[in-house]
This record gives C-alpha cells, structure tokens and sequence, in this order.
C-alpha cells in the first residue's frame, strides 16, 4: 500500500505474487546467515563475482543481444566437447522464471493449434513443489490436475530434485514418468536446477545427456521436452538472475527467442557466467563438502530434546532439508525464534500449505549452531 511501511510480511503481493523465500534478511538487524534460500553454503564463486563486479563497468552498453560468448561458455560446461552440437537448442534467460513462463505461454499457443480451449497441465508426482509452474499455468488458463489425477496433461512440469521435498527421480525412471503423464503432442519441463548437486558425475543422471530421447519423444510423440536451469543456487548469485532452458530442437529455441523481450539477461549477469563455468575448484568443494554438512545439520537437529517426532526428508547430497516438526505451533514459534536470532529459515505454510514443515538450508558449522541455540528454548 502506498506509504506503508516495508517489511518481510508485506514485500510479497498476495494476489499477484507466489511467496519465496530469501527476502528476510533486509529486515533483520541481527542477521547472520539465510537458512531460508537453498543457495550454495559457499557463497558467491569469487572470481564470477568480481567478473560481475568489472562488467559494471560497461553498463553503459547493450548486453550482447545473442547472448555470446557466456552462452557458449554454458555449452560448454553442460556438453563438454560435443557442445557445439548442442548449442542451437540453449536458451538463456533472466532466472528460470522468465523461462518458464516463455516455455508455458508456447505451449498454450500450441495447444491453441491443436483446437484445445481450455488444456490440461500437471505438476510432479510429489504432494507440492517449486508453484512457479503452477502459477505460469493458471496464468495462462491450463485447467490445473492434482498430482494424483492418473490422467495425462496437455502440459507436465516436474522439479527434479523436488524442491522443497527433496523427492528424486533417476533418469530412466524420470523418463517413464513422463511417458505416462503427458499426452501426444503435449509439452514437459523438467527443472533440474538442483540436479548439479547429485556429484561430479550430475550428467550422467541427468535429462542434460539425454538427446536422443529429446529428439525421440518430438519426432515420435509430438512431445516437447525441455530442461530447465536456475543457475543462481549452485552459483549462490539469486540477485544476477541466471536461467537457461535446454529445448528438444533448434527449431524450439527459435520459437521461444521470438517471443522472449531482447536483452533479458543483463551485462554482468553474462559476464558472471563466461567466468564461473571455470572455478572447478568451487564445485569440487561443493560435492566434497555438502552432504557431510547437511548431516551435520540433522545431527545437530536431532540432538534437541524437542525433536523426538521431527522427519528428515530428502536426498543426502541436497542443499537443504525439508523438516516435519509434526506440530504446526511449534513450526510458526521456530520461525520467529530463528528470525529472532538473525537466521531465518522458510516456512512451508505460505506457497506450500504445509503448516508443520520447515526448509532448513545446508550451511557451514558455525552458522548451524546459532540455528540451534535459538532452537533449545522451543
């Protein structure tokens, strides 16, 4: 409302907005450290950043328009030498969520030609996820299915890793998923933006490898299969907003470039990615680091008397964890005493109407044990 004052309980507007996390911490004197985004524990790379920081610089230039050479640079680092192969079907963007809706809008225009008014879109199998989907579908008209319907969709968008359940599909059974959720001709996202996390070998596991089956389920089915990236939470970079999207054909890429605005993705948000791609060293030590510290974090967690009935959920090499604290009252009273503390953490009542969960990021062991001070007295 005009005049009023800003603060963590109004920067979101309800009737046009989906909450997220990560806006706390402007408003928190005492702040420490966000547990509530599923950001690297590590921070910032830091020579992307300081790139980022030299690209200021120039910003009294257009962005380059083809979005090269960071574009390349991502190729690269998805496809290694067969990049170039690969690199008609990539498209950047200003996070995911620019993307998605790209991706959302081009399959209603496609539905639209098959002489569909009202189509069918469907999230994961799992009972909630990531709701950008969900709010670009009801947006955009799809008629919403519940995750149960045993129906196939117009339209299937899944999140794998599931964030916040931190549900995983492996890649094969990921495929016979979509095989059994969508319909011929219809349109799939898969947002692997957490997937980087599994290990060294992520590729493998991932829909990013898998093209023949891209190119089969279009030539075959009709069906458009695309892979979705946030590049801001293994890079920790939420503020550049870095998104890119794998489509099943060059063709695909064309399709949304057209409808895409010029210039999405700012200077240093390109000159961010054409140097972290290169900080090797900052990945390794991610995969070497992140599942002992998200252990840590539940042994930390379950040694507090109170958290006898608490359920961990969610994959060991994730970046978070999503925590049932089996109460609703004492979820609502760990959020303020965390805020209290200068360590927020997200609440799984907004977005997700689940009122006894929290997600709890994975962060060094400093961090974690004023978490935990400011839990003993729950």
């Amino acid at each position: 409302m005009l005049g009023e004052q800003t603060t963590a309980n109004n920067v979101w507007d309800s009737k046009t907005q989906t909450f997220h996390g990560g806006q706390e911490h402007r408003f928190i004197n005492n702040f420490v450290e966000d547990f509530s985004v599923t950001t690297n524990y590590l921070g910032t790379p830091p020579q992307a950043l300081a790139a980022a920081k030299q690209a200021m610089g120039e910003i009294h230039h257009y962005p380059a328009a083809n979005q090269e050479p960071a574009k390349t640079h991502l190729a690269e680092f998805l496809w290694g030498k067969d990049y170039a192969e690969q690199h008609g079907r990539l498209l950047m963007g200003n996070g995911a969520s620019e993307l998605i809706d790209l991706v959302v809008r081009k399959a209603l225009l496609a539905a639209a030609e098959r002489g569909q008014t009202q189509p069918t879109w469907k999230g994961s199998p799992w009972n909630v996820q990531y709701r950008e989907y969900q709010r670009s579908a009801e947006t955009n008209g799809f008629k919403i299915l519940e995750p149960s319907n045993p129906e196939r969709a117009d339209m299937v968008c899944i999140v794998n890793p599931c964030n916040p359940t931190g549900d995983y599909f492996s890649v094969e059974p990921l495929k016979e998923w979509i095989k059994n959720n969508v319909k011929s001709g219809g349109s799939v996202i898969v947002d692997e933006s957490m997937q980087p996390w599994h290990s060294a070998e992520f590729r493998k596991d991932s829909l990013i490898s898998e093209h023949a089956y891209a190119r089969d389920m279009w030539t075959e089915e009709q069906v458009s299969v695309h892979v979705m990236h946030s590049w801001t939470k293994i890079w920790s970079c939420t503020g550049l907003r870095i998104g890119s999207v794998i489509c099943p054909t060059t063709a695909h890429c064309e399709a949304l470039r057209k409808i895409q605005v010029p210039w999405s993705v700012n200077g240093p948000a390109l000159a961010f990615v054409e140097a972290v791609v290169n900080e090797k060293d900052y990945l390794n030590e991610t995969w070497e680091n992140t599942t002992r510290l998200r252990a840590h974090l539940i042994d930390q967690l379950s040694s507090l008397e109170q958290s006898k009935e608490w359920v961990y959920h969610g994959k060991k090499f994730l970046s978070w964890v999503w925590l049932d604290m089996k109460s609703e009252a004492m979820a609502e009273r760990a959020i303020d005493l965390a805020r209290a503390a200068g360590v927020p953490v997200r609440s799984g009542k907004p977005g997700y109407k689940c009122n006894s969960f929290i997600r709890v990021a994975v962060r060094k062991e400093a961090e974690v044990a004023v978490l935990i001070q400011a839990w003993k007295s729950l």
